[in-house]
């Protein structure tokens, strides 16, 4: 690689390519080198904005963290207008579509990225915690509307939710389940007229 190249924004790029070859090659074919060759910079620009590989891995789930924070906002906002179970349906398609299966599978294959991760997220799993926490917020918000009955157990059912939508999404080998799929799924987990 060049060296000298100058990099606008390193960890944005940077995670931009590990995105890019964890979905294509999954949580084995993500190395600090094949993250710098997909970003197209020196392998040494990599350990010069990170301690090691794992601490850039950590960081990198986190940033991915952090951007279900806008999907979040537009659940929430959406509140009181379609249906409950086709605005679930859209939010859980957006957060599988991504590379969230991915990241779940990178948390399992990496001993040293979960020792780090531990020290900031102490409980549950980077990326599915935050969903279950969107959509429960999101199902309190049309439970309070009275959409959903007044005694609905939004943490658990969001917890149901995100639990059934990562096993319809975990198999990375096939194309993505239909959205009636989901819908279907979604719909049978809701309580009756959601």
């Amino acid at each position: 690689m060049p060296t000298g190249v100058a990099l606008r924004d390193v960890r944005r790029q940077l995670f931009a390519a590990a995105d890019r070859i964890l979905l294509r090659a999954g949580p084995s074919g993500l190395t600090s080198r094949a993250v710098t060759t997909e970003a197209g910079c020196a392998k040494g620009v990599l350990h010069k904005h990170f301690e090691d590989f794992d601490a850039f891995l950590a960081d990198f789930v986190l940033d991915r963290v952090e951007q279900l924070a806008p999907e979040a906002a537009a659940l929430e906002s959406r509140a009181g207008t379609g249906t409950v179970a086709g605005n679930v349906t859209s939010a859980l398609a957006a957060v599988f579509g991504s590379v969230a299966v991915a990241i779940v599978a990178l948390i399992t294959f990496r001993d040293g990225l979960r020792a780090r991760l531990r020290n900031v997220w102490p409980a549950g799993v980077p990326v599915l915690t935050e969903a279950a926490e969107m959509i429960a917020a999101y199902l309190a918000a049309e439970r309070d509307l009275g959409r959903l009955p007044a005694g609905t157990e939004v943490d658990g059912l969001a917890a149901m939710l995100i639990g059934t939508g990562h096993l319809l999404y975990a198999d990375r080998t096939g194309t993505p389940p239909a959205e009636e799929t989901l819908h279907r799924m979604v719909s049978s987990v809701l309580p009756s007229g959601a």
